[in-house]
């Protein structure tokens, strides 16, 4: 039987069933929930609105396959990871045709992001040697000698709850499960309601590479119904969450205790400074803020052009995006739709408050459906919303400053601190500014980005919790645990005064 015929078993019609202890179960409540085309609003496939109930099962079934998971050798992990990767490049374009349909993301951008998923699986594999331990003796601290010595090495944590984001659904839930499988934790995935159906197929894929039953469960269902009670649940031992601000809060204060690695929002500026090569600064910046339609949390989110490249800068901007192709995802448009309606009308009132504040139009401003034309806003100030919240869409606005240190004021203000960028020639510059911006991490001549994989990913203040990256998500989904040997003296060979006794 191919894989795609496998896959088949994850579904009856258009139905798709959720997955415990290596079985495929339609929820006893009846419920589910459709998921539709975000750019047309046709329908793709419903998802079951699983129970409190169900909830518990996949607890169980998880704890119960932790020690058989554990005393799996590392090795057969690592083995099984890689035959995942395979099995997902083997399918990714029927997987980036189902990902496409369910968030409206272009067609080539869809597959990509399956591809970079198998990638990341097996970049997890690569890294996995850090599992092992280390051996340190006791004489390095005062009254301390050689007979004492300190054997550690890395366990699991239990249980670890993957929460995976609507915009990029496959890779960001692959990018937890992986490191908390090779790590010897099980997992419970927990995927976004719109965005559900391409992770569902992670069941598949794992248990064809070789994952035991119960080692990997999924929950479906709306997380305003069902998160707080999976998240508090007492069975799960670490949450890994991609989402926003707001609902990393409230998940870290529904969790109390567990150890949390959250990913969440981000402002993300550009500073442009006046040596800055304009061609490069367009194309990072065109590139950084309108890819999937601005649905990122590491988008270029407002630009902090100097006073001597401003005007030219915003004029050769206003004139890329204009080339931008709007429409049908599957097209392999630019721009597409946003997740759904309210998200258009969250957006549109960014826009519209700027606009009546005394923004200036450059471009854009238009919808159709749930379809936003790129906008480019300029005379922009920090009265102005749209300065300071996430817009989550096609919306740049441009915040004119006077010197660095204005930069750094602004950027420095903001409640998030994901990533900053610096535009400029001059290197050194780039590394003092750098060196005082709070975030995560700072691009200098680059757009604000997730990768590469094995880089650190991480966010400062209303921006996330830990650290990503390949060898970074094993070490949180893990820990150190150490034993101390007191050896005996006797028996011991000493040399004194150059005779052995």
């Amino acid at each position: 039987m191919s894989l795609e015929q496998k896959f088949e078993a994850l579904k009856e019609g258009t139905e798709y069933k959720f997955f415990i202890n290596g079985k495929w179960k339609k929820t006893r409540s009846g419920k589910t929930i459709p998921i539709k085309n975000p750019y047309n609003d046709e329908f793709v496939a419903s998802i079951q609105a699983c129970t409190r109930e169900e909830v518990d099962e996949s607890v169980v079934s998880a704890r119960e396959s932790i020690t058989c998971w554990v005393e799996t050798p590392l090795n057969q992990r690592v083995d099984i990871l890689r035959k995942s990767a395979e099995l997902i490049r083997e399918s990714a374009e029927p997987l980036g045709a189902i990902l496409m349909k369910e968030i409206g993301k272009p067609i080539k951008s869809a597959i990509s992001e399956v591809v970079r998923t198998a990638d990341i699986f097996d970049g997890t594999a690569d890294f996995a040697s850090i599992m092992g331990g280390e051996t340190i003796m006791g004489d390095a601290f005062e009254g301390f000698t050689r007979e004492i010595i300190s054997m550690s090495y890395r366990v699991p944590l239990g249980v670890v709850l993957c929460i995976g984001p609507f915009n990029y659904p496959f890779n960001l839930t692959g990018s937890k499960i992986a490191p908390a499988l090779v790590a010897g934790n099980t997992v419970i995935m927990k995927p976004p309601t719109q965005g559900a159906l391409t992770p569902l197929h992670f069941g598949i894929i794992l248990e064809e590479a070789g994952v035991p039953p119960g080692v990997f469960n999924i929950i479906t269902g709306r997380g305003s119904e069902m998160g707080d009670y999976l998240v508090g649940h007492p069975g799960i031992d670490m949450i890994s969450f991609t989402g926003s601000s707001t609902t990393g809060r409230n998940l870290a204060k529904v969790a109390g205790m567990k150890p949390l690695l959250l990913e969440l929002g981000g402002k993300d500026a550009a500073i442009v400074l006046d040596d800055a090569d304009i061609e490069t600064t367009v194309k990072e910046i065109i590139s950084g803020a309108f890819s999937f339609s601005g649905q990122r949390c590491t988008a270029v989110k407002r630009v902090l052009p100097m006073s001597g490249i401003a005007d030219k800068l915003i004029k050769r901007v206003v004139e890329e995006t204009q080339k931008l192709t709007i429409g049908d995802p599957a097209e392999n448009n630019t721009i597409g739709p946003l997740i759904d309606s309210k998200q258009c009308d969250y957006v549109q009132g960014l826009i519209d408050d700027a606009l009546e504040k005394g923004a200036l139009l450059k471009c854009g401003n238009k919808r159709e459906g749930r379809v936003i034309w790129p906008t480019i806003l300029d005379n922009v100030t920090t009265e102005m919303r749209i300065a300071w919240e996430e817009p989550f869409g096609p919306v740049l606005p441009f915040i004119r400053i006077q010197n660095a240190e204005e930069a750094i004021k602004i950027s420095n203000e903001s409640e998030y601190g994901l990533q900053g960028m610096i535009f400029t020639e001059n290197i050194d510059l780039a590394f003092n500014i750098a060196q005082e911006l709070d975030v995560g991490t700072i691009q200098i001549n680059g757009k604000s980005s997730r990768g590469p994989d094995h880089f650190p990913f991480l966010g400062a203040k209303s921006s996330g919790l830990g650290t990503q990256g390949l060898k970074y998500s094993i070490e949180a989904m893990s820990r150190p645990k150490a034993i101390v040997l007191n050896l005996s003296k006797r028996g011991k060979l000493i040399r004194e005064c150059g005779v052995y006794r």
